[in-house]
């Protein structure tokens, strides 16, 4: 497989170009090819696109369920969404096009379906994202955005729904386009996915405490959009110093980063979504349903983030800097790159163990997990160890990215989408601690061993370099605890302990039949511990989902 230069991601055919080049531009160019090829048969199509809107947004903060004004429309069969409903007014794709801003109107079209969705962004503005454009198909960016397509959202869209247009029409805008994910890598099977498109998948958590490092297959996978291609041999990564004046930049080469001293550091990395499932039992939340096994543990081997920035002046004794930002090459419909910053200090300090990673497990850094640099930021939440890097910004602003300030922050469980401030809260950093029962599952049929003992595997982990110092196990809802023993923990001394621990304990139990709840909670080296339930650390994000992991079992 033929790689591309960076930036010049998934360009293979036009809707592709859409995440390299402005994406109004792009489907203009090819509104007017279409036009030329269809000239004089259909007069309808003489209009031009002001912009697309970006379906992410839509579907997404429909997702959510924040849209209140509902008509009470039920969609008998979802397989029908967007197609054409007798009795709805029927309109052109130029008459939709007028409607593309909160004056006219904000419409969309999905399939022969038109929608109104401007009392939608009136009550809960998505930020500028949303309001870029209108007056377009959402289905070409559901190829982009293939997780959203879901029956809550289909159902929740047609209650939008005003009316209809042609079919050759949403042929015509649709027309030739591939799909954005059709170059992913391949991936092993036993990765459950949570979502396929963009991939996101987890290993069975029986496979975790097998191994202290996780192997690279079956890490798991934590995509935002399409995963890039990158040549090697052109790959450049920019440096800049934001100091408000004459700014620094400076560009790199892959092998010039591959100079510098190589430094190696066992870290686990885990996202902030990790067991929402669980938090999904209290009250229904919007995100990705992860079990306990979106984290993993790896060697990773790279450049000194701090060795990097001394290259341009940068030390962790420079005044006026706040954050460090990061960019990937991994970007959406509109040309914005995934992107997170960190607190400056954290990625200066030579203790800090930031790195830029060129390997994992001693290999070359796979696709899925960032290949050529990814930064690993030891210690923090998933989110900021940003991959495909593409640019680093030393600056006093934290990133404006919306993974930085609409997403992996954490609220009270009163929070809801009408009265969140997504100001009033910091982006996630460090980690609180957390353990999983990995053996058992739930649901298991355990034997009893002959020495009337069960015994119970899974991984304790705390961010912020703290070290585990204890798990404890129940099985009687707490009236009588067991301390597990560790089965692989590593001598760093905190703040700068960044793996996981695995751990096993052996519980007796009273009958060898009949049906238990197993309970487990770790401590760490600050004596935090987890909180007990669910209930009172709910948010509507999904997050920081560190209650005790509570698993049923039935004994034989």
């Amino acid at each position: 497989m033929s790689f591309m230069p960076q930036r010049l991601v998934l360009s293979r055919t036009l809707f592709n170009q859409a995440l390299k080049l402005n994406t109004t531009r792009c489907l203009s160019y090819k509104v007017n090819r279409i036009k030329n090829e269809y000239k004089g048969t259909n007069s309808n199509w003489n209009f031009s696109y002001k912009s697309v809107l970006i379906a992410s947004t839509i579907v997404g903060y429909v997702g959510y369920g924040v849209y209140k004004k509902k008509r009470n429309v039920y969609l008998e069969d979802l397989s029908s969404a967007g197609k054409y409903k007798e009795n709805l007014p029927k309109y052109t794709m130029e008459e939709v096009n007028k409607h593309a801003t909160k004056e006219t109107g904000i419409w969309v079209t999905y399939k022969q379906g038109v929608y109104d969705i401007t009392n939608f962004i009136n009550e809960h503005p998505g930020g500028d994202q949303i309001l870029m454009a209108a007056g377009s198909s959402i289905e070409p960016f559901w190829l982009l955005y293939g997780i959203h397509k879901t029956p809550q959202i289909y159902k929740i869209l047609e209650e939008m729904r005003i009316g209809n247009i042609s079919e050759d029409e949403t042929r015509f805008v649709i027309q030739d386009m591939d799909d954005p994910y059709s170059g992913e890598p391949l991936r092993h099977t036993v990765l459950k996915p949570a979502s396929e498109k963009p991939y996101n998948a987890e290993p069975p958590s029986t496979l975790l405490v097998e191994h202290f490092l996780t192997p690279n297959e079956i890490f798991y996978v934590r995509n935002h959009l399409p995963v890039p291609y990158v040549d090697p041999e052109t790959y450049e990564l920019e440096i800049e110093v934001d100091n408000g004046t004459n700014n620094i930049k400076k560009t790199l080469k892959l092998e010039d980063l591959k100079k510098l001293p190589k430094h190696t550091i066992n870290a686990t990395i885990m996202c902030a979504g990790n067991r929402r499932s669980e938090m999904n039992r209290i009250k229904e939340v919007k995100g990705l349903s992860w079990g306990q096994a979106s984290v993993g543990n790896a060697q990773w081997g790279g450049a000194r983030l701090s060795d990097v920035l001394k290259l341009v002046g940068i030390t962790d004794e420079s005044q006026g800097y706040q954050h460090i930002q990061f960019e990937g090459l991994d970007v959406n419909t509109s040309n914005v790159p995934y992107g997170a910053s960190i607190p400056f200090l954290k990625g200066t300090d030579r203790r800090g163990d930031v790195i830029l990673a060129y390997e994992m497990n001693g290999q070359v850094l796979p696709r899925d997990h960032g290949f050529p640099i990814r930064v690993v930021v030891p210690g923090t939440v998933g989110a900021r160890n940003v991959k495909w890097l593409s640019k680093i910004i030393v600056t006093q602003n934290e990133s404006e990215s919306h993974w930085q300030q609409f997403d992996y922050k954490g609220f009270s469980p009163s929070t809801t989408y009408d009265n969140i401030d997504w100001n009033s809260s910091p982006a996630i950093q460090e980690l609180p601690v957390i353990s999983a029962i990995c053996k058992p599952i739930e649901n298991e049929i355990v034997k009893v061993d002959d020495d009337g003992m069960i015994t119970v595997r899974g991984y304790a982990w705390s961010g912020g370099g703290k070290k585990i110092v204890r798990v404890d196990v129940t099985i009687d809802g707490g009236e009588n605890w067991y301390v597990a023993g560790f089965d692989h923990q590593e001598e760093a001394v905190p703040p700068h302990h960044w793996a996981w621990t695995l751990w096993t304990v052996k519980v007796p139990v009273k009958n060898k039949s009949g049906n238990i709840e197993v309970w487990a909670k770790a401590v760490d080296s600050s004596y935090n511990t987890q909180p007990e339930s669910f209930k009172n650390i709910w948010n509507l994000r999904g997050v920081l989902n560190n209650a005790y992991h509570k698993i049923k079992i039935q004994l034989k």
